[in-house]
């Protein structure tokens, strides 16, 4: 595979960002980091060769393309977000001969553990520290179900090894608690599987597999029924390779959307959004606290809505989010915690259990960094309630290895009175490489 160098362990880089009078200007993000996973694993495993354009190039998307190598698809970089997979075909996967080093991507991990449950072969699955944390018991419980065989560590933790099944076996499984990944999982382990394979979901969660499923030629109905929406995939299609347009990643829109709603003077464009309606929780959030947000020119990329968002400063008041619109904004919420603790009155989050097995415990790392940056907040089992005022700032924040979390802080630095470092901004490049970049050439200050 030829690509740029991007191994899993980093040199920690503190930044620190300082107050600055306005954001200007028009950029494109990163594309989305849910689609690019998803277009390098269907790719690999579609009939003929696959042409990917805006993919992200950040760690966790390059290591998701190193595993799919290993289980013999070939994947080649041809240029800046575009790259070219060729296929081995549903149930041609090979059996790595190394293990597989996800990095920090909990995504990638997730995702290509239900690949490899239907098809016969043992793989074995590592990580970064922090992905090693993270719980896998409930990914692979529905995979056990359809055959697969796991060896973990105590708690279900990384690494691990995974035994895929020789005869895997359909299931009907209904979500315990809403995730797209585990969703995800089962449907990919569908794909290698005689019959119907039926996921029941409560909650709507993203649903970029199923659209891309559907674009490589799977047969996969969805129906919302009184029980929930139940997503049914017919095993053992033929994918088809295909061409993939990924659109820019709105996790990523959301930290220059913030920044230019709270410094005064901002006025920013961000070309090219994905606004999947199961994405944009975050956006409509902010326009319920008086963000100014337009969009302008909608349009559809490779199945997936997209639009430029023209952003403007706004004085933002506090709401009480409902916690069903979790689902829609589950990686937003640290970002939405600045941008809460710059509004007028209390902005009351709940339904946020899942915020505690992320990257870090996000609840407990952004109510300790706000707290330490002069911000009221009172942290609940499962959520948090911020009080916004006036920002002091002078704080260095504990990252916890969090792309997410030394995002949202940098962001915060550029309205607060002093400035505002965290300890590591070298773990952004996972998600967001150039963040830092992208923010100085609208006005910021990170160093």
């Amino acid at each position: 595979m030829a690509t740029a160098s991007t191994g899993n362990k980093h040199a920690a880089t503190a930044l620190t960002s300082r107050k600055v009078k306005g954001l200007q200007g028009d950029v494109t993000v990163p594309g989305d980091k849910s689609i690019s996973h998803r277009a390098l694993i269907l790719g690999g495993l579609a009939v003929g060769e696959t042409a990917i354009e805006g993919l992200l190039e950040g760690e966790d998307v390059i290591n998701t393309a190193r595993v799919m190598e290993q289980f013999g698809a070939t994947v080649i970089r041809e240029g800046e977000g575009r790259w070219r997979v060729q296929g081995v075909g549903v149930g041609g996967l090979a059996e790595p001969r190394n293990f597989l080093d996800f990095g920090n991507s909990g995504t990638g991990a997730r995702l290509i553990m239900g690949l490899a449950a239907t098809h016969p072969v043992t793989s074995f699955f590592t990580g970064d520290p922090s992905l090693r944390r993270r719980p896998m018991a409930r990914v692979a419980k529905p995979l056990q179900e359809m055959g697969a065989q796991f060896v973990t560590r105590q708690g279900g933790l990384l690494p691990l090894a995974v035994i895929g099944a020789d005869q895997p076996m359909p299931i009907t499984y209904r979500l315990p608690v809403p995730s797209a990944q585990v969703k995800s999982a089962i449907l990919l382990a569908g794909l290698n599987t005689p019959g119907r394979t039926t996921v029941i979901e409560p909650e709507a969660t993203r649903d970029h597999s199923e659209r891309m499923l559907r674009h490589f030629g799977a047969e996969i109905t969805v129906t919302d029924t009184p029980e929930g929406r139940v997503i049914a995939l017919e095993g053992q299609p033929e994918l088809t390779a295909q061409h993939v347009a990924v659109p820019a990643d709105p996790s990523s829109a959301a930290f220059s959307v913030v920044a230019a709603l709270i410094t005064p003077g901002s006025h920013v464009t961000i070309r090219n959004v994905g606004l999947n309606p199961l994405r944009t929780g975050l956006f409509d959030t902010l326009v319920e606290m008086g963000g100014d947000i337009a969009i302008v020119d909608p349009r559809d990329m490779g199945g997936e809505p997209v639009g430029d968002l023209v952003v403007r400063h706004s004085a933002l008041r506090g709401v009480d989010v409902p916690p069903e619109r979790a689902p829609s904004m589950i990686d937003e919420y640290p970002i939405l915690a600045i941008a809460a603790a710059c509004a007028e009155g209390e902005t009351r989050m709940t339904g946020l259990a899942e915020l505690r097995v992320k990257e870090s415990d996000r609840l407990a790392v952004m109510a300790t960094g706000l707290r330490a940056c002069g911000v009221q907040v009172e942290e609940q089992a499962d959520g948090m309630t911020v009080t916004g005022g006036r920002i002091k700032g002078g704080a260095t924040i504990a990252t916890h290895l969090d792309h997410r979390i030394a995002m949202s802080f940098l962001v915060l630095g550029m309205v607060a009175d002093e400035p505002v470092t965290v300890d590591d901004g070298a773990v952004i490049e996972t998600s967001f490489p150039g963040f830092a970049a992208l923010m100085n050439r609208l006005g910021a200050e990170i160093a």
